[in-house]
């Protein structure tokens, strides 16, 4: 009788003490279509803003790869 009580004690001790760890993986934030339009406005911003940057970096390693043969020049004195 004293091991049947003190089984059904821990069963309900870890029973109801699991459920208290227990987190709900689903996260309310209240997001309606108003932000998501707001959110994709800004990242058309970033985008617009990182195109012409990429392309003048991409323009400058052209320009310093390209291969100039360096032609003499002469110096005059008068």
């Amino acid at each position: 009788m004293k091991t049947t009580s003190l089984i059904t004690t821990l069963t309900i001790a870890i029973g109801s003490a699991s459920s208290a760890f227990a987190a709900s993986g689903a996260r309310e934030d209240n997001s309606g279509l108003f932000v998501w339009i707001f959110l994709g406005f800004c990242a058309l911003i970033v985008v617009a803003q990182l195109m012409p940057a990429v392309l003048m970096m991409l323009g400058f390693a052209k320009a310093m790869g390209r291969n100039k043969a360096v032609e003499p020049q002469t110096v005059t004195h008068k």
